[in-house]
């Protein structure tokens, strides 16, 4: 606890980040109990899977842990931990594609039952469904989202260019680089918040 009398609850995130970077593990700890809920309901709408959605959470968070301060504080935290976690569950889905699980009631494993494992490259027509489904509206709405803030959206979360350069890219201040970026988020947040039925259509949304 730090010694100003502030507990680490009534902290912001941004202030967290910084006690983080500076070995505070209590501060990240807060940090994780804030967006464990998130990043759980995220790897859940990707993956399908309980047991692997918990796995890859907390691989997301031990590389968070990990990489703490390498975290370029000009963007959320929640943002930053959500782009792991997404990584994560695309790996896990990558792998999947390269494998088939049959489950077999008479297979044991002594006294317990077991699960035997086929290897097969081929990718399931429901999982390429909904990768696809997912794309597609992503990508659509995407495109609905006006120029002003599409262009500095494309750049900074698809590119992934470092703000400074995004604002000279759009020959405008790394301030209002950062504004449009803000609203271009909550536009589409807000487009996507309409597909919530998208098998992860809430990448955007948490």
């Amino acid at each position: 606890m730090q010694n100003d009398g502030i507990g680490y609850e009534q902290r912001a995130d941004d202030e967290l980040v910084g006690l983080s970077q500076q070995g505070d593990g209590l501060a990240f700890s807060e940090l994780i109990r804030r967006h464990r809920s998130s990043c759980a309901k995220l790897a859940y709408s990707i993956l399908h899977h309980q047991q692997d959605a918990e796995d890859e959470v907390q691989n997301a968070l031990w590389k968070a842990f990990e990489h703490i301060g390498q975290f370029q504080r000009d963007a959320k935290f929640s943002t930053w931990l959500t782009r792991i976690v997404v990584n994560q569950c695309l790996m896990r889905l990558r792998q999947q594609r390269r494998a088939r699980f049959i489950d077999m009631d008479d297979f044991m494993i002594g006294d317990e039952p077991g699960t035997l494992e086929l290897r097969d490259t081929r990718i399931g027509p429901e999982q390429e469904l909904s990768r696809r489904e997912v794309s597609e509206v992503l990508q659509r709405e995407i495109r609905r989202i006006p120029p002003l803030l599409r262009n500095v959206f494309v750049l900074r979360d698809m590119q992934e260019l470092p703000m400074p350069e995004v604002a000279r890219e759009l020959g405008i201040s790394v301030a209002a680089a950062k504004s449009r970026l803000l609203r271009a988020r909550a536009e589409l947040r807000a487009r996507m918040e309409k597909h919530a039925g998208c098998p992860g259509a809430v990448i955007l949304t948490t």
